[in-house]
């Protein structure tokens, strides 16, 4: 593999300055046999540095996978291109077999086959920068080997400040340390390494970079470059009073006056055009030859903006290209993103991604909706849901729309957001879309079902149920109706409803999935039909579900979702047999097909057995780590909680318990979730009656009770009617 610092855009070598204890630690966690760390660093304050110095001596070959939201859409597309990078493209055959027809099974084999080829390469480092920017299948990289440790990888990851990738968040696996700027003194030390400085102008340079490392060596080259140094020494007060990016775009306004206007005009069309600057193209952009172009990109190399690496001229940081763009006058800088487009079209593959976001900043709004749906579909066909979610997102955000284009991307939108954990941000421009009378009827069906089933994902049952409600009239396949339909027949969903309401509607979408003819209909309505059975109390559910779990053996997916909501069924009636059986068929199922995303469905399933069964072990450790991680379940919070209450309450701390489910049945009465609202009051109840508050505990357990008998489900109450029941004499 080639050398390590081939990888990085690294400013001129200079004094490492002021890292030497947060090195040592990284170090220690990287001589681990297998690690996984996480820098959150600001722009500016060096991470590139750092990562070079914490493995350039460690002696293992290195893959460096850069995160970049202009790349072509391409799950693990970072350490697709680390691995040609590192020259090591006979392993990429196991990644890049034809695809799956299932996209689970797809995203299952990515992952295996990743983590398997590094396994084969290790030890090796794995260095990921720019995590912020990362594909959703990188992000379950990360996830997947955080669960499943590979001995001998070394995982290093970059991350800009507090901008972690939308809904995700590190797992317990990863150590993340913060890169903190420099202090007064390492700013005085770097100073003084790059030139002889007072300890006045070394104060006062911390003050006006923030202690930036690059702020600071940039001001340095331009005290160095203008000649101004000896009066700034005598007088250091006299750098700009001014905030880190405007002083920063002092320093480089003062170094570009130094170059003509044409050096200038091509220096921006550079910044366009991206990180390295290219002869060839950027002739093509400024129309004007290629002689004049290198002379240019040499006069930018004398000033100290780029550095070259691999034979090309590269920005020495990104803060330096994007302060270059944004000194292009806005006219000026949309030519140069119309042109660098133009260019662009004639590439095979067409680049959708890079085409999108020139046309965006060119201001070509059908050009940009164009090509950013283009990238979408790419995305959709690659597996890669919220990838598509990010470019129909901005494509669905222009004012002047035609209805026919911003209903067609939203109904992109709504089935892409549905599977990927940017719902939140897809939310608020479905229910727009909603709000318009003038929708038609048959996107009205689909974005309401889509709006619905996110609402609900993200916890808000009432919300969500009726969405769903409302859509199912406007949806004209029967299929389509049938699975409405079908999710609304759960009765733990909502508390005004009564069983014989949710029946009624199974027996809808039944007569719905049969008209449609379609399999895998009739299949969800089945699994439907028998979780509302098991709900009800029933006491054939038990042994239709055993048998219907075999029957699903053609079905893997299904089954093992089915299984598990039948486990979370049981527990609701207090079958801890049926519970533990359902729990076993579908954690198989998971584990053999590594579905991640039914993975947070297995553990919250696990907690709820284990508390039934009293196994405490590890059990508030579990809990607590399921609950830092709220994107990957949202829906399963106040169950978590719940369950964590309930074991504090075991342990004796009444007060944290009750504290608990006081916030678990404030949830859940704002969401109208008629399930743990009954539960936690059950419980809180019980909370209530051991410490002695006898009338408001039993009022607790009459509440609990009164929802029972609105929902129709006795099973459900029978705690509640324990605690109510006389105490025999």
């Amino acid at each position: 593999m080639s050398p390590l610092t081939a990888f990085f855009a690294l400013p001129t070598p200079g004094p490492f300055v002021g890292r030497r204890r947060l090195l040592g630690t990284l170090r220690a966690e990287l001589a681990r046999p297998s690690a996984l760390v996480l820098l959150s660093v600001e722009a500016g304050v060096g991470k590139s540095r750092l990562v070079v110095e914490s493995l350039q001596d460690s002696g293992l070959p290195v893959i460096v996978a850069h995160c970049d939201d202009l790349r072509e859409p391409q799950p693990l597309g970072p350490l697709i291109d680390g691995l040609r990078v590192a020259h090591a493209t006979d392993a990429l055959n196991e990644l890049l077999p034809p695809a799956l027809p299932d996209p689970d099974a797809e995203r299952a084999r990515l992952l295996r086959s990743a983590a398997a080829l590094l396994a084969r390469l290790a030890p090796v480092a794995l260095a990921v920068e720019d995590l912020q920017m990362a594909d959703p299948a990188t992000l379950q990289l990360i996830d997947h080997l955080g669960a499943h440790p590979v001995p001998g990888l070394k995982v290093l990851i970059t991350v800009r400040g507090n901008e972690s990738p939308p809904g995700w968040q590190p797992g317990p696996a990863v150590k993340r340390l913060r890169v903190p700027p420099l202090t007064r003194a390492e700013v005085g030390r770097l100073a003084a390494a790059l030139l002889a400085g007072s300890d006045a102008l070394a104060t006062h340079l911390y003050e006006r970079t923030a202690g930036i490392p690059f702020l600071v060596e940039e001001v340095v080259r331009s005290l160095l470059t203008d000649g101004d140094l000896e009066a700034i020494r005598r007088q250091p007060d006299t750098l700009a009073d001014s905030a880190v990016p405007a002083l920063l775009r002092d320093v480089l306004v003062a170094r570009l006056n130094h170059l003509d206007e044409r050096t200038r005009e091509i220096l921006g069309a550079a910044a366009v055009l991206g990180q390295a600057a290219d002869a060839r193209p950027l002739s093509i952009i400024v129309q004007t030859g290629e002689g004049t172009i290198t002379a240019a990109l040499q006069q930018a190399r004398a000033i100290g903006l780029f550095h070259q690496r691999d034979g090309r001229l590269w920005f020495r940081h990104t803060l330096a290209r994007q302060v270059v763009h944004e000194l292009l006058p806005p006219i000026t800088r949309r030519l140069l993103h119309l042109r660098t487009a133009r260019l662009l079209e004639d590439q095979q593959p067409r680049p959708y991604a890079r085409l999108a976001h020139h046309y965006r900043q060119a201001d070509s709004p059908a050009d940009h909706v164009r090509n950013a749906e283009a990238a979408a579909d790419l995305a959709v066909a690659r597996g890669d849901d919220g990838t598509a979610v990010r470019f129909l997102l901005d494509a669905v955000s222009h004012a002047g729309l035609p209805r026919p284009i911003r209903v067609r991307l939203a109904g992109k939108l709504g089935r892409s957001a549905i599977e990927s954990v940017a719902q939140t941000s897809a939310i608020p421009v479905l229910r727009s879309l909603i709000a318009d009378r003038r929708l038609p009827p048959g996107a009205r069906g689909e974005l309401g079902l889509a709006l619905g089933r996110m609402l609900r994902q993200q916890g808000e049952a009432r919300a969500g149920y009726a969405e769903i409600e409302r859509a199912v009239p406007y949806l004209r396949q029967a299929g389509r109706r049938a699975r409405a339909l079908a999710v609304l027949s759960a009765p733990d969903t909502v508390v005004d409803r009564h069983l014989r309401e949710h029946q009624a509607l199974c027996a809808q979408a039944a007569l719905a999935a049969a008209e449609s003819g379609e399999p895998s209909a009739v299949l969800a309505v089945e699994i439907a039909r028998l979780s509302l059975l098991l709900e009800s109390g029933d006491p054939t559910a038990g042994p239709a579900i055993t048998a219907a779990a075999a029957g699903l053996a053609g079905h893997p997916r299904e089954r093992a979702r089915a299984c598990l909501n039948w486990a979370q069924g049981a527990l609701h009636v207090g079958d801890i047999t049926l519970a533990a059986s359902m729990l076993a068929t579908g954690r198989r199922l998971v584990d053999d097909a590594d579905y991640e995303r039914l993975r947070p469905l297995v553990e919250l399933t696990t907690f709820g057995l284990d508390l039934a069964l009293d196994r405490r072990d590890g059990l508030v450790e579990n809990l607590l780590g399921f609950l830092a991680r709220p994107h990957r379940l949202p829906l399963a919070m106040p169950d978590a909680r719940l369950y964590l209450a309930r074991l504090r309450h075991r342990q004796g701390d009444s007060s944290a318990a009750e504290q608990g489910l006081r916030e678990v049945i404030a949830e859940a009465a704002r969401v109208g979730a008629a399930w743990p609202l009954i539960p936690a009051r059950t419980a809180l109840a019980e909370v209530l009656l051991a410490r002695g508050a006898d009338a408001e505990g039993r009022a607790e357990a009459a509440a609990a009770l009164t929802l029972v008998q609105a929902k129709g489900l006795p099973a459900w109450g029978r705690d509640a009617t324990r605690l109510l029941s006389p105490v025999p004499r």
